[in-house]
């Protein structure tokens, strides 16, 4: 049976209104906050698999009655984050390997 495999995409605008794709990665509940795992989403395929896998993480926070998204400046609980994020990355892997 195969199972198909779909990326969870958001589109993001910096402050210069430009658009920016990126692939959910993960999602995380830390102490009472959401956080996203975003990986950008580069238009050459072949750039996008020789890229560093460098992903951001950003805060969901409530401006005005909706979600957005805001960078976490906290440089400490950005690493506390990364290690957290970096852990489940590792577990999803080794799930998928052991499927195989």
């Amino acid at each position: 049976m195969s199972e198909e495999f779909e990326a969870d995409l958001i589109v993001l605008l910096d402050d210069d209104g430009e658009e920016h794709s990126f692939e959910i990665l993960d999602t995380l509940e830390h102490e009472d906050k959401t956080y996203y795992a975003l990986l950008p989403l580069l238009e050459d395929p072949q750039d996008q698999v020789e890229s560093d896998g460098e992903y951001y993480i950003f805060e969901v926070i409530e401006e005005d009655g909706e979600e957005q998204l805001a960078e976490v400046e906290n440089d400490e609980l950005l690493d506390e984050l990364a290690e957290i994020f970096e852990k489940r990355f590792e577990n999803l892997f080794d799930d998928v390997d052991e499927e195989s």
